[in-house]
């Protein structure tokens, strides 16, 4: 709201002024600055704080966000002082080096740079232009907000947030300094504040004259106290403390910012999917709940999600809702244990299984086709062992997502390839749906779409990466780290692609 008064309050300052010419130039103005590779080092290393996006201008999502962004651009372009947001045009080639140097592994990627970019934290906040600005302040002011009155209180701390207050006789000395790094290094994940008199902070208690830290969370016994003032310990408490017993997966907006945490976590993840209008879902949430404090701090996070909610997670990890209520852990290896139909007794006793190495992996696959007479071969996981790795073929293996444009490209220039080795009995052209189906671990590195792979009948296995050029598509081989051929054409694509079985390079 303060921010839409003071735009209008701007806007009809202007126009008192006779401000009209300015007023349209200032909407024709670009607020948002284009760096690459050629200025931004410099540009970057001239602030103290800097917002950029990484964009392509290709994708969807970076186009609607380009509207939001430049609004929010020029409300900040007002802030005293100003705060600068830019862009990089990431799919430029000449700026890829500075894609890969800030790990940009899709777009748009949003990144903070504090002090001449010698500091680098990710955007975490909101992605329309108000949410920007009011996130984008926060995160440019000081990392921790002194509380003074009740009405600081009231401002800063939010019942269904996590905030970490600090409380310290005095605002100095080693262990307000180490609290201030902490919030410093933690500012993009949560809201930091201190204070001199604990009786502002809910559950306050006057004999508290700290320092002490105190960990407000909307989750099981609501605040934790701590004297641990060691900066990496005290970071490592707050992440630790911010998961809950149980994380809560459903519609309600205030839980997802604990859902990406539990999905973030390094632990394996056990996860409950129930409907929540189940006439026994506070027997199933009360036995879960028990289990997961039983092996809470054993290296297992948990969560139970509503099914209405997590249709996208059925969809990612292949699951049916026939099978629920179904509990899952999925290990920090990738592997899946699953417990379709379980009843909220068996629960324990399931987890204690899989803990005693006594469940069998599961594994998400597409059901092996009847017939598969097209050039192109259609490999489920059920079926992969047999024929890629058992087959005594030369095989390239397309992973292809049914939703990808570029695997939409390619797929015509696979069925030529296909059709040219279609007599060629030691060779075969597959494909595979990776959102369908689980992919072997540790052989195959699939981080987008198409990833293509070749297996020799020898059993060598090289990674071959797939472009598209008005004239024509071009396929580099990894393994040997330079590229193989370009070509306009099918045929010349297939014999790329097959280099190493018909002509290796030396």
């Amino acid at each position: 709201m303060a921010i839409r008064v003071w735009s209008s309050l701007f806007l009809c300052v202007l126009a008192l002024l006779g401000s009209v010419s300015y007023a349209s130039e200032s909407q024709s103005k670009e607020f948002v600055v284009t760096l690459d590779h050629s200025n931004f080092s410099d540009f970057v290393g001239r602030h103290k704080f800097i917002v950029v996006e990484f964009y392509a201008p290709w994708c969807g999502h970076c186009k609607k966000l380009a509207p939001e962004y430049e609004k929010a651009a020029q409300v900040l372009s007002q802030n005293d002082p100003p705060v600068i947001l830019a862009k990089v045009d990431a799919n430029e080639e000449q700026n890829k080096i500075l894609a890969s140097e800030f790990d940009i592994k899709g777009f748009p990627a949003i990144k903070i740079l504090r002090y001449g970019g010698s500091v680098v934290q990710d955007y975490k906040g909101p992605r329309e232009a108000d949410g920007i600005v009011s996130y984008v302040k926060k995160q440019s002011g000081p990392a921790s907000a002194e509380i003074k009155s009740s009405e600081d209180a009231n401002a800063v701390i939010n019942a269904n947030k996590i905030i970490i207050v600090g409380v310290f006789p005095e605002f100095s000395g080693e262990k307000f300094e180490n609290f201030t790094a902490v919030a410093e290094r933690l500012r993009s994940d949560y809201d930091f504040a201190h204070t001199s008199d604990a009786k502002l902070l809910p559950h306050g208690d006057s004999s508290v004259s700290g320092p002490i830290v105190r960990l407000l969370i909307p989750f099981d016994e609501l605040f934790v106290d701590t004297q641990e003032f060691d900066v990496d310990a005290l970071a490592k408490l707050i992440e630790e403390a911010s998961i809950p017993t149980v994380t809560v997966f459903n519609k309600d907006p205030d839980n997802h910012p604990f859902v990406i945490k539990f999905f973030n976590s390094q632990n394996a993840k056990a996860m409950l999917f129930v409907n929540f209008n189940n006439d026994l879902i506070d027997t199933f949430k009360s036995k879960y709940h028990e289990v997961a404090e039983q092996y809470k701090g054993n290296g297992i996070s948990f969560l139970i999600g509503d099914v209405e909610a997590s249709q996208g997670a059925f969809q990612y990890f292949g699951l049916k809702e026939d099978q629920v209520p179904l509990i899952m852990i999925q290990t920090t290896d990738g592997e899946k244990y699953l417990k379709p139909n379980v009843e909220p007794d068996h629960i324990a006793s399931w987890v204690k299984e899989f803990k005693d190495g006594k469940v069998k992996p599961f594994k998400k696959s597409e059901p092996i086709p009847e017939v598969d007479s097209e050039p192109v071969k259609v490999v489920v996981a059920d079926s992969f062992q047999d024929m890629v790795f058992n087959s005594g073929k030369n095989v390239l293996i397309e992973f292809y997502a049914p939703w990808c444009g570029h695997c939409k490209q390619l797929a015509p220039i696979l069925d030529e390839v296909a059709v040219s080795f279609e007599k060629d009995a030691d060779v075969m052209i597959a494909k595979i749906d990776a959102t369908a189906n689980d992919i072997p671990k540790g052989t195959f590195e699939v981080q987008g779409y198409p990833t293509l792979y070749f297996k020799s009948a020898s059993g060598k296995i090289s990674l071959h990466e797939a472009r598209f050029e008005k004239r024509g598509a071009i396929i580099k081989g990894r393994n040997e780290g330079e590229e193989i051929l370009k070509s306009p054409n099918a045929v010349g694509i297939a014999l790329a692609a097959l280099l190493t079985y018909k002509l290796p390079i030396k």
